[in-house]
């Protein structure tokens, strides 16, 4: 089928198949795998918004793909395709090294066709992206619908000039990179995601290819789906580019923009109506007011769906609001991180609510009926030591033992891996929060993410610990927790050997290619590829722990054609 623009989300690493790496524990707590495949929710906001404006738009998870199929050919997929315009998403900076292999591939085979960035990471380095010969365009900002569809306009019916369009960046005839200013911030998100869910549905059908849009690789599995609420933040934690002072300083965004409760309700409605799987809403939904949150549970209060929901909380909630929650999504599950247990360093890193308040919310949350009630700690932050973050494993000993061992309380703990984002509070100010900045610059990060083991990946250290006592200390902690899930029974026993054995082999790996590397025997390094991919492929506790069993049938494919067909 013709098709106007091709989007592509790539692996972490490109060539993660061949390289012999040790990820460690960056993504046990997220539902992708090591190569993070998971796609922004933006790729598919962009495909709806051009595809309203009249232009066909394809999503392709080349991660994905290549998770799924040992033999797939990335470089003959991509010849065999044909678009005038190819968009590659540069959001999470995790995916600095693949986004740019692939836009290499693309240029090889595609050489006349145009190729446009976009995303957080994007934005912010959309100067050193513009110096890659293959990158035509970044769009940078937190909303790049309009300017994307005027970009389109531009090149392909020849309407306006580039000069002409906000946001873009972008180099002229003579490879001068040029700067439009990044102008178009919208305080109104009415006119976007008005049926992406369906968008994609649709576009499964047409391009009868279900994997290219698959989120995750065991998304048939286990359907999770997000529902976005806002663009932006109020909350100004150190270590995360997604702030407010990084909305502010990286996107011009000087306060969040929130979608509507009923817009809110209706992509509920549209995930129901194609998966019987969780859904997840992202953000908390008192950063607008508790008013704003009463809305959205009394519209899913009314139009109850049968999927299970999965909220957040920024900081401790009282009972009312948990109350309300639990009557519009009954066993529904919740999130919070408040990041250590030592109440210096939750201050010190934006979160400064005691922990007699997450303790009263923890509770609360199981008195109203919350089903599942998982709560995140990080080693890495400004002002924790070794000790400090082995303690906190110590407090959730406590916790547990304070609500008597109850299975519907999950903890759970992770280094800050495997970047301190740029654009973060921490990032841009490092000396004032204690953080030493090992590398700035894109290709340094691209280069890190092929190293052989995630020590050497990690973009920082602190004054109160080193890149090795960040990784020491993580399989340390995460032991220890995995010991108090077999003391408590929160996980199946079977699941906390399997995990134990993993984490002491993953440690003992990583010492190994200390010594390997030390000693430059990158020839050693090559031939333990079979034993590190084994150590990077057991089963993860913490991502089965953090599943909602879900349905028998998890999706509805039949239900979904009928609505698209009818529109009922």
């Amino acid at each position: 089928m013709p098709t106007d623009l091709i989007l592509f989300h790539a692996p972490s690493v490109y060539d993660f198949r061949k390289k012999t790496i040790l990820y460690g524990p960056v993504s046990d707590l997220i539902p992708p795998s090591y190569v993070f495949e998971m796609y922004p929710i933006g790729l598919t906001s962009i495909a709806e918004y051009l595809e309203r404006a009249g232009y066909q738009v394809r999503i392709v998870n080349i991660a994905v793909r290549m998770l799924r199929d040992k033999r797939f050919d990335v470089e003959q997929f991509i010849k065999r395709l044909e678009a005038p315009i190819f968009g590659i998403d540069l959001h999470w900076m995790v995916h600095s090294h693949g986004s740019i292999e692939i836009a290499k591939i693309i240029k090889k085979w595609h050489p006349e066709a145009k190729l446009i960035f976009g995303g957080f990471s994007s934005s912010y380095f959309y100067k050193e992206l513009l110096e890659y010969p293959e990158i035509d365009y970044v769009l940078r900002g937190d909303s790049t619908e309009e300017p994307f569809r005027q970009l389109m306009d531009c090149i392909i019916g020849h309407r306006g000039e580039l000069r002409e369009i906000p946001n873009l960046a972008w180099k002229d005839n003579h490879g001068t990179i040029q700067e439009n200013p990044l102008t178009h911030v919208p305080n109104d998100l009415s006119n976007i995601m008005l049926d992406h869910y369906g968008n994609v549905v649709r576009s499964v059908i047409k391009y009868r290819d279900l994997i290219s849009y698959t989120p995750v690789k065991d998304w048939t599995r286990y359907p999770i789906t997000a529902v976005l609420t806002c663009r932006g933040c109020t909350e100004n934690c150190v270590i995360c580019g997604g702030s407010a002072a990084a909305f502010r300083k990286c996107y011009n965004r000087s306060q969040p923009v929130y979608r509507s409760p009923e817009m809110v309700a209706r992509d509920v409605r549209q995930i129901s109506r194609f998966s019987n799987g969780p859904i997840f809403i992202l953000g908390d939904l008192r950063q607008p007011g508790e008013g704003y949150a009463s809305q959205v549970f009394s519209l899913l209060q009314k139009n109850r769906v049968k999927n299970q929901f999965i909220f957040e909380l920024f900081y401790p909630a009282s009972k009312d609001f948990l109350r309300q929650m639990s009557l519009a999504c009954p066993d529904f599950c919740l999130e919070i991180s408040p990041e250590s247990h030592d109440p210096e360093i939750r201050s010190a890193i934006g979160r400064p609510y005691s922990i007699q308040d997450l303790e009263q919310t923890l509770g609360d949350a199981l008195d109203v009926g919350c089903r599942r009630l998982d709560v995140f700690f990080m080693i890495g932050l400004p002002r924790q030591t070794p000790q400090s973050a082995i303690e906190t494993t110590d407090y959730c000993g406590y916790v547990l033992e304070r609500f008597r061992g109850d299975k519907r309380l999950a903890m759970f703990t992770s280094p800050l891996a495997p970047f301190l984002d740029p654009g973060s509070l921490g990032f841009e100010q490092p000396e004032r929060y204690g953080y030493h900045v090992l590398f700035r610059r894109l290709e340094d990060h691209r280069q890190a993410l092929v190293s052989p083991s995630w020590k050497y990946s990690l973009n920082y250290e602190t004054d109160w610990m080193t890149r090795q006592q960040i990784v020491d200390t993580s399989y340390e902690a995460i032991l220890r927790l995995n010991q108090l899930r077999a003391k408590y029974g929160t996980v199946p026993e079977r699941l906390t050997r399997i995990s134990e054995q993993r984490l002491r082999a993953a440690w003992e790996m990583a010492h190994r290619l200390d010594d390997l590397l030390a000693r430059n025997n990158y020839q050693e390094i090559d031939h333990l590829k079979p034993e590190v991919d084994k150590i990077n492929a057991f089963p993860v506790a913490e991502k089965i722990q953090l599943e909602v069993p879900p349905p028998f049938i998890k999706l509805k494919p039949f239900r979904a054609l009928w609505h698209l067909l009818t529109g009922r």
